[in-house]
């Protein structure tokens, strides 16, 4: 495989994806992500900004020494003390990157910078030079590449690469581009920037037009050959480029995409649903690739087509992507064997005591539930595996009804302390929250309550997801799956007062819409 036909998977889902308003997660869930994208194939995974906060640094340094395969990248700002932050909290990886950046266009640096087109060329020179004093890899990005004056940009790309600079990404930063035009200054750029043969060319784009999968792959067919992008393509404003969208489409349409990447896409699913479950966006059920609806055939002239031969009417096969099809596989009646094979092939891998802990839940829940799908046994893990103890649903029961009042009479033990309290409220999800809060006494507002069920049926397993946030802008999420709704409610609840004390617990953490955006 040559350099020329691999393309670099740059996955920035645990930087700019968590950037976009209630999309944060916490060191458990960003662990949990990097190992999943590790497993996957990415190549790059930008863990964070290091320099953000205490949270962000711990984070980067805990995913760097963590990640068997991948890169692992911080970002930092074109100073000193951001560079030897990032250089810090990227030590412990096996292989690891600084992604410096710096504005180029004149609006830029007219009115957020403040300085003139020489100045950011030293800025350049400078925080490149010292980047490179810590890795020999350093990727310098020019944000707002797309609005910048092209001969300005070319000596800044020029000045980037003298200084020693690996790879060279020209962001769309704010969605601007067209593929046109994208192509186009990527093809400019590679042929007039001196050294340009030297690096590797990237792209950053992101969706505000719904264009950041198409200019990712116009950039390539110019020469580009890494691509950042982002699990559902969560990120600032509309988003950025869709990993499983730009993998799939090199991988379907070689015959215009003569390139390969290095993801094994049977993870696809399996990282949607996991950003999904610790972030609470749900993709659109018509989302390419990985919504509901992605395989889905309600036509009669489309169900007949793919009864007869699949290939009629899908571009790809549902299996390629690692969608499973929900048959019932298992039971009560269900051995140990049989689990620990299923849950392998779900892709979670287990010791003996969680293998243990894991099974008896199951049967649990094959007590309650007759048929067991391979999504219940993904919610039933995924939830388990984010559980946090320091406070933890003793007992539950709810009075409702046409004729009120919605009662829940709720006992919680909060560290090694019981608690009980009967209270009212408009509904019985209502009820049980105003119990939560009645027994755990938090200044937090409710910003999002969110159902999904898992599969079809009425006994089908209801996900929750609650979004809280403080008055200084700290935002979590707690996500919990259950036979019994209100039950789901109550756990995701609990899950995200956790998050907000372990929030609580850290030092110097930067409210959300403080972090640095490229």
């Amino acid at each position: 495989m040559t350099k020329q036909s691999q393309i670099i998977i740059f996955d920035t889902t645990l930087r700019d994806g968590e950037q976009s308003p209630g999309m944060s997660m916490n060191l458990e869930e960003k662990l949990m992500v990097a190992e999943v994208l590790d497993a996957m194939g990415v190549d790059v995974i930008e863990a964070g900004f290091a320099m953000a906060s205490n949270g962000d640094f711990e984070s980067v340094r805990e995913i760097a020494g963590r990640v068997k395969n991948a890169v692992v990248c911080s970002l930092a700002r074109a100073k000193s003390a951001d560079i030897e932050r990032a250089a810090e909290a990227i030590k412990p990886a096996k292989r690891g990157r600084i992604h410096t950046f710096m504005s180029t266009s004149e609006i830029h640096l007219t009115h957020q910078y403040r300085i003139g087109q020489d100045t950011c060329l030293e800025m350049i020179k400078d925080s490149v030079t010292l980047a490179r004093k810590y890795t020999d890899n350093v990727e310098w990005s020019a944000m707002d590449a797309t609005r910048t004056e092209t001969n300005f940009l070319i000596k800044a790309v020029e000045t980037a690469i003298k200084a020693g600079a690996t790879t060279i990404n020209i962001p769309d930063t704010v969605g601007y581009a067209t593929p046109d035009d994208y192509g186009l200054l990527i093809k400019t750029l590679i042929e007039k920037a001196k050294g340009a043969d030297k690096v590797i060319f990237s792209t950053h784009c992101q969706n505000d037009l719904g264009l950041a999968t198409a200019n990712s792959l116009a950039a390539i067919r110019s020469g580009a050959r890494q691509i950042e992008c982002t699990i559902n393509g969560i990120g600032e404003r509309a988003g950025n480029t869709a990993l499983e969208e730009v993998v799939m489409a090199i991988k379907t349409r070689s015959d215009m995409y003569p390139f390969t990447t290095g993801i094994d896409t049977t993870h696809i699913i399996r990282a949607s649903r996991l950003i999904q479950n610790i972030t609470g966006a749900m993709v659109q059920v018509n989302k390419a690739i990985v919504g509901a609806n992605a395989f889905a055939h309600e036509s009669g002239i489309h169900q007949d087509g793919v009864l007869k031969h699949a290939g009629t009417y899908e571009i790809m096969t549902p299996e390629s992507v690692g969608l499973l099809k929900s048959n019932l596989v298992m039971g009560k009646h269900s051995g140990r064997h049989a689990f620990k094979d299923k849950i392998a092939q779900l892709g979670f891998v287990l010791g003996d005591n969680a293998l243990e802990d894991a099974f008896s839940r199951f049967k649990d829940l094959a007590d309650k539930k007759k048929d067991i799908y391979d999504e219940d046994l993904i919610a039933l893990l995924d939830t388990e595996s984010r559980r946090d103890d320091s406070i933890t649903l003793e007992s539950l029961h709810i009075t409702c009804g046409t004729v009120g009042p919605q009662t829940a009479m709720l006992c919680l033990r909060v560290d090694d302390d019981i608690r009980r309290i009967t209270i009212e409220g408009n509904g019985p999800v209502d009820a049980a929250f105003n119990a939560i809060r009645a027994l755990v006494p938090h200044n937090a507002t409710l910003k999002l309550y969110q159902v999904n069920a898992i599969t079809q049926g009425t006994d089908a397993q209801a996900e929750v997801t609650v979004r809280l946030e403080t008055p200084d802008g700290k935002i979590v999420n707690g996500n919990s799956a259950n036979i019994d709704t209100v039950v789901a409610s109550a756990l995701a609840y609990i899950s995200a007062l956790c998050k907000l004390q372990t929030l609580e617990e850290r030092k110097g953490l930067l409210p959300n819409e403080q972090k640095i955006k490229e």
